[in-house]
């Protein structure tokens, strides 16, 4: 991806980058679809920065962090929380689960149950969960950065397309770089000086960037178009039996709205849409064969290379 020019993005990324060697682009990616609004599924081996990644993220922008370590016996309460008998007072309290934190690491999300996940999908598509008839809001911003294993199957549930649907953007780590990977072996892991990283924004400040991102960062009808355009492409290619939904239409224009935003720039180019249409659209069609995720990145390259770009 380019070059940062947002300065407060370009100071939380050059600083991140010094405890995560070599995931970059991860960083960058990962914060698109944090100001983005959306939620982040992140598919890759184990031992590649998942974790670190979501806590310098959120050390960074100043706000709490939650983590969910998926099991099978994973229940929806170990989530939300749960409402305990409290004997001095004589009256029931609610006591929140890590979901109402602003970031919340879901670890091996496929690992839980049905039933589990669909708590975590009220929580992240209307914000709020419901316990015992009771409607709680959830903190702002809410991101949910969610891991999944691509090799591990057995004892799996694999999410729902309706699930899916519900992350703006799916991306991989993937190894560092020879020499980033020697630093780190030479200097060992940093993830402990994280949690004394001094925050670059607070909550107030990045609800505003989310914000003004969506109100202030222009998109013209000929890259309405243009972007409309892949999204149906998607609906007629012949290697897929489902296309992208409306949802991942506006998902692939948030997005490309906040790539712009760290480019410097208030109105969204093509080159936004292309950047963002390989880590918006893959997990949301269903394919009609097998494909691993580099191949299913290469099919939706391919679909961006017959549509016209706009001058």
């Amino acid at each position: 991806m380019p070059e940062i020019k947002n300065e407060a993005i370009s100071a939380i990324l050059k600083e991140l980058s010094k405890y995560l060697q070599g995931k970059e682009n991860a960083l960058k990616l990962s914060l698109i679809a944090f100001f983005s609004r959306g939620h982040l599924l992140i598919e890759d081996l184990p031992g590649l920065g998942k974790t670190t990644l979501a806590i310098g993220i959120a050390r960074a922008l100043g706000l709490t962090f939650g983590r969910i370590q998926c099991t099978s016996d994973l229940l929806p309460t170990d989530i939300t929380g749960l409402s305990i008998f409290n004997k001095a007072k004589g009256e029931f309290e609610f006591r929140k689960g890590p979901i109402f934190s602003n970031i919340v690491l879901v670890d091996e999300i496929n690992r839980a149950t049905p039933k589990t996940q669909s708590a975590l999908l009220e929580a992240m598509g209307e914000k709020q969960v419901t316990i015992e008839e009771t409607t709680y809001k959830l903190a702002r911003p809410f991101f949910v950065i969610a891991t999944q294993n691509p090799i591990e199957h057995y004892g799996t549930f694999p999410l729902p397309e309706s699930q899916l649907d519900r992350f703006m953007m799916k991306i991989g780590i993937g190894y560092p770089n020879r020499k980033a990977e020697m630093d780190i072996i030479r200097g060992g892991s940093r993830r402990e000086e994280l949690y004394s990283l001094k925050p670059f924004l607070n909550s107030e400040d990045c609800v505003n960037i989310q914000d003004s991102i969506r109100k202030n960062v222009f998109i013209s009808e000929k890259i309405l178009d243009y972007s409309l355009n892949i999204i149906e492409a998607t609906r007629t290619s012949k290697h897929l039996i489902a296309g992208v939904s409306t949802r991942g239409a506006l998902a692939l224009a948030h997005t490309a709205r906040a790539h712009a935003f760290f480019d410097g720039r208030d109105y969204v180019i093509p080159e936004d849409i292309k950047a963002l249409a390989e880590f918006t659209i893959p997990h949301r069609v269903l394919f009609k064969e097998e494909f691993d995720a580099d191949t299913k990145r290469e099919i939706i390259r391919s679909l961006l290379e017959k549509i016209p770009t706009p001058l």
